[in-house]
């Protein structure tokens, strides 16, 4: 990989290189700490110690969730993982999350697991995480880099992977919590958990509602998550979780850059609404015997969008109604052999993913039935060597086939029982050493896929279906540190064939597949205890997302910004105070129509600040936070050259209250 062109245009990039130049010597008080702490973590689809956690991953724990006061598991990816989100189009907290700059198309590039289950749809449609009561999360791992060994299509920019509370301990304990705010705002949650010998369960509700910081911005929702669990021996148990949620939205739409400028809280479709209506069953089990670990799940998921839009055409007004009824059922079984070879660990996972997925649409341009089967089998082998080095190598394979029919007498040309099959593979190769005490470099090199979605096939600018997207991917990266501080540096690069996208400037726009494409650029990671009060942590992401073929050879790819730079700082002195401050500053980006890169502006770059202070008094705990404490005018959705423009919220105060027993 060439780093001079990836730092070409970057003098950001030198906080990597003052990094990377830390003296071992200085770092010595630090390694002679316990490296990780004893938590478990996902690793190959398999609970794992955290030393064998996912090369380069990122763990966000229930406590730093609840310290950083973020009300969503969206917001918490964002706030705490610096996970770069784009705003939502309707007035949901369900921002576009994007890893490694895929724009426009960063939720069909990245995958979101729930307790082993994808959550993504084969639509063009942003994962909603809200659903989840941000309570019943017990931590949320981040897995950068391609991915579709383990998690199929649409992993290149990485994984997701949301872990809800399954363990069971003695004895009954639960939360209530309340917060009001600025626009209205409402939360309202309640937790119990209760263990009793090998049975446990766990209940949180959610409702919250809030007018929203625009006009036509109203959002309400209530949420269910619940579970049972038995468990009969170390690592072995059963259980059964539900998850049911209800949200109705205002859709306040986008502006131009004049109505923007004059008032970014206008709104120009006040009579435009929708809801989301979303259930959730996943059966599981894990069975240890022996050197062997068995575990399934077996998920249906339902869901159903209502969206409602009015149009005025010659002074009439026109409602135009539309109904998406999606269900989706997974079955997952894998195994997982765990042997000594020769003095090395050997650690082999094999599994099998079968999925189906269905939607019927109701609406005036569409009555569109579409279903896709899946079927993938999988093999990842890793060995390990212990000390002195403490090295990794792993490989894995993966075979997917799947099968796309689709009809819809209402589209032109009329479709009738379209059927296709395409099938891919997937590989990967990736490895670590421990060079010294607490410095690990590590690299990662692969074949990743994601095929086209049932509303990019619907609207494409060919007769026959779209060419399935693949990606070669590379990553070369170290990490250094201890119990007291640690760094973790990524440089990556992302080569795409066929990338799926929709291209403005084919007649009224359409989904096609680009001409060869290209991410690459640098991560890094920190943070640093400096006292057990004191802790500071960042990311940085700088990102190259351009043409490298066909006439946009050298472009820019649109809505991708540069630069995206968060900092958290958190003092706890005790159990009786807390405090958490973040900031994020976001690079300028590309309009999303301005493929030739000719648009005189670009969206500009902005700066948010947020906080929370929090204080004990007993078994309650009361805050106070705010969000974009700056009050600053921003926009990071804009789809038009100067319009299309989707305003970002401005200042938002909140008070809450919380009691635990």
């Amino acid at each position: 990989m060439n780093l001079a062109a990836v730092t070409r245009g970057a003098p950001a990039l030198k906080p990597l290189a003052l990094a990377c130049a830390i003296s071992l010597p200085a770092l010595a008080p630090v390694l002679a700490q316990d490296a990780l702490p004893s938590v478990l973590v996902t690793g190959a689809r398999f609970p794992v110690q955290a030393a064998q956690a996912p090369i380069g991953a990122t763990v966000i724990t229930a406590e730093e969730i609840r310290r950083a006061g973020a009300s969503d598991v969206n917001a918490a990816i964002r706030k705490i993982g610096g996970v770069y989100g784009r705003q939502s189009l309707d007035a949901s907290p369900d921002f576009a999350l994007d890893l490694r700059g895929f724009g426009a198309n960063s939720a069909q590039n990245l995958v979101v697991m729930v307790d082993g289950v994808r959550l993504n749809e084969n639509e063009l449609a942003t994962t909603v995480l809200s659903t989840i009561p941000v309570d019943s999360v017990e931590r949320i791992e981040i897995t950068r880099g391609g991915s579709s060994v383990l998690y199929g299509e649409g992993a290149t920019g990485g994984v997701i992977h949301i872990i809800t509370r399954r363990a069971g301990e003695a004895g009954t304990r639960g939360s209530l919590f309340a917060e009001g705010g600025q626009f209205h705002h409402r939360d309202l949650r309640a937790s119990l958990a209760h263990g009793a010998g090998p049975w446990s369960f766990d209940a949180a509700v959610n409702d919250r509602a809030t007018d929203g910081y625009r006009d036509n911005a109203n959002f309400e929702q209530t949420a269910f998550s619940g579970g049972l669990q038995y468990a009969w021996a170390p690592g072995s148990r059963a259980g059964l979780r539900v998850e049911s949620a209800r949200a109705d939205s205002r859709f306040p739409g986008s502006l131009s850059e004049a109505h923007y400028l004059d008032n970014p809280r206008a709104s120009f479709t006040r009579k435009d609404y929708g809801s989301l209506d979303s259930d959730r069953v996943n059966l599981f089990v894990e069975q240890r015997a022996g050197a062997f670990d068995l575990a399934a799940e077996l998920s249906h998921r339902k869901r159903e969008v209502e969206a409602n839009y009015h149009f005025t055409v010659a002074g009439v007004e026109t409602l135009s109604r539309s109904t998406y009824d999606a269900k989706q059922t997974q079955f997952s079984p894998r195994l997982r052999h765990s042997a000594q070879l020769g003095g090395q660990r050997n650690e082999l996972v094999a599994g099998v993913d079968l999925v189906r997925w269905e939607r019927d649409t109701v609406s005036d341009f569409s009555l569109g039935d579409a279903r896709q089967d899946s079927k993938a089998f999988y093999v990842r082998d890793e060995l390990r060597w212990n000390a002195p080095h403490n090295a990794r190598l792993a490989v894995g394979a993966r075979h997917e086939k799947f099968e796309k029919t689709y009809s819809d007498p209402l589209a032109f040309p009329a479709v009738a029982g379209e059927k296709r099959e395409q099938s891919l593979n997937a590989w990967s190769l990736e490895g670590s050493i421990d060079l010294l005490p607490g410095l690990t470099v590590f690299a990662k090199a692969g074949r990743s896929y994601r095929i086209p979605n049932v509303d990019e096939n619907a609207l494409r600018a060919t007769l026959d279906v779209l060419q399935p997207q693949t990606s070669r991917d590379l990553e070369l990266g170290l990490s250094v540190g201890g119990a007291v501080q640690q760094l973790s540096a990524r440089l990556f690069r992302h080569r795409l064939r066929n990338e799926i996208f929709y291209d403005p400037t084919i007649g009224w726009g359409a989904n096609t597949n680009l001409d060869p494409t290209r991410r690459q650029g640098v991560e890094i990671e920190a943070w640093r205890q400096f006292t057990p009060a004191w802790r500071l942590s960042g990311q940085w992401q700088y990102v190259q997302a351009e043409f490298t073929g066909g006439p946009n050879a050298g472009r820019e790819m649109v809505l991708v910004p540069k630069n995206v730079l968060s900092a958290r700082l958190a003092w706890t002195p005790g159990r009786e105070q807390s405090a958490d401050l973040g900031v994020q500053w976001v690079d300028s980006q590309r309009y999303g129509s301005d493929f030739s890169n000719t648009c005189g502006a670009r969206i500009p770059s902005y700066a948010t600040v947020d906080a929370r202070y929090a204080r004990r008094l007993g078994a309650w705990e009361v805050a106070v936070s705010g969000l974009n404490l700056l009050d600053r005018d921003y926009y990071s959705n804009a789809f038009g050259c100067r319009s299309g423009i989707y305003p970002s919220d401005g200042r938002q105060l909140k008070l809450s209250a919380r009691y635990d027993f």
